[in-house]
């Protein structure tokens, strides 16, 4: 799950599961998180050794383990050693700096990287596959199958790219080395510093040593790509074998991905969006309706008065929609009118790009399955 900012989540209130009563038992009941990353967000960094890429000589790691520690009632010498011993990925680093040069945003170039034949073959061979989680997970959450599908196949291909790099690394360089060029530097590496804590504790709960967690160089895990605290808090036991497995099981991943966006405001029965004609010299104030983006906050009634065509005549007019631009170089812009199945989607990566990816990869996969009976 890519987070160019971090997503605002809402916490939810939910029946303890034998993981999190497991982990009770262990920290002691010791479970609350609060951002340790924030006491340590201005710490200055220690000298490093510039023959070495650990983080054996920073005492913001090491103050940072003792912290987790106590706040969980657990041994800190063992935590401090292990984090120590932690490489720093100038790679990582490099990838998150900021660019120097802005590139035009272009969906149709988007939209290319994710709808080729291969991914669709591949999306076609998963649905096959898992049809009847694919269809126990629209039935329970209200999500479509083929988003869940569109979401799977552009985060790791049907889990075909899962990526490996060890979560500890990214997170730790991340949340201490995250680059002071990017404008929300202390923001991002306070977050990131979050998710190291989260990943400490999902950890323990699920009982694997750090040389498994292997994901994203932003920290993202399994096939759904979910960041550790949004696996603590949405990812679900949908294959019965009691235990939360996003690295592995692809059943876990499909309820997870419904359990998400339901839990984010997924409408059931609703599409995700319409195609929208705008006549950029005929409709009023377009300005004025594109200034929400994504947000569902226009009525379908304001829309169809500005002149914007799309919206079916059976939508009621008090109906929150959006209308959403999406470049396309010097070519005339793409546009879509997005309920708040589009919005939901894009709690999961907010960018309209990756939504509409999602919606427009999901649906060639379903109807590759409808050629195939």
């Amino acid at each position: 799950m890519k987070h160019p900012e971090p997503t605002p989540m809402r916490p939810l209130a939910s029946a303890p599961t034998a993981s999190s009563l497991l982990l009770k038992r262990r920290l002691g009941g010791l479970l609350g998180l609060g951002l340790l990353g924030l006491a340590f967000a201005h710490t200055a960094p220690a000298a490093k050794d510039a023959r070495s890429s650990t983080y054996a000589q920073d005492t913001r790691v090491s103050a940072f383990a003792k912290d987790w520690a106590a706040r969980h009632g657990v041994a800190a010498a063992p935590l401090v050693a292990e984090l120590s011993r932690v490489q720093m990925r100038h790679d990582i680093v490099k990838l998150m700096t900021p660019s120097v040069q802005q590139r035009s945003k272009n969906w149709r170039i988007y939209r290319a990287r994710f709808i080729t034949p291969e991914r669709v073959e591949a999306g076609r061979t998963f649905w096959e596959a898992h049809r009847p989680a694919l269809k126990r997970a629209q039935q329970q959450f209200g999500v479509d199958a083929h988003v869940i599908a569109g979401i799977l196949g552009v985060e790791t291909q049907f889990g075909a790219n899962k990526g490996s790099v060890p979560a500890l690394e990214a997170l730790v360089t991340l949340g201490f080395d995250f680059p002071a060029s990017h404008p929300k530097a202390d923001q991002r590496q306070a977050y990131f510093r979050n998710e190291l804590s989260e990943f400490l504790l999902l950890r323990l709960e699920q009982e694997q040593a750090s040389q498994s967690w292997q994901g994203s160089y932003a920290g993202a895990l399994g096939y759904p790509q979910f960041m550790p605290s949004s696996w603590r808090k949405w990812a679900i036991d949908f294959d019965g074998d009691g235990r939360v497995d996003l690295l592995n099981s692809p059943i876990d991943a499909i309820g997870s991905v419904a359990n998400y966006l339901e839990q984010h405001g997924w409408v059931a029965g609703w599409p995700a969006r319409w195609p929208a004609e705008v006549n950029r010299k005929t409709v009023r104030n377009l300005d004025v309706l594109l200034e929400h983006d994504i947000l569902p906050k226009l009525t379908a009634s304001q829309l169809k008065e500005a002149g914007v065509k799309g919206v079916p005549p059976a939508v009621n007019n008090d109906t929150p929609l959006a209308l959403v631009e999406l470049l396309n170089g010097k070519n005339a812009p793409t546009y879509v009118i997005g309920t708040p199945n589009f919005y939901a989607i894009t709690r999961y990566n907010q960018s309209s790009y990756y939504a509409l990816a999602v919606i427009e990869l999901g649906e060639a996969v379903a109807n590759a399955v409808k050629a195939r009976p």
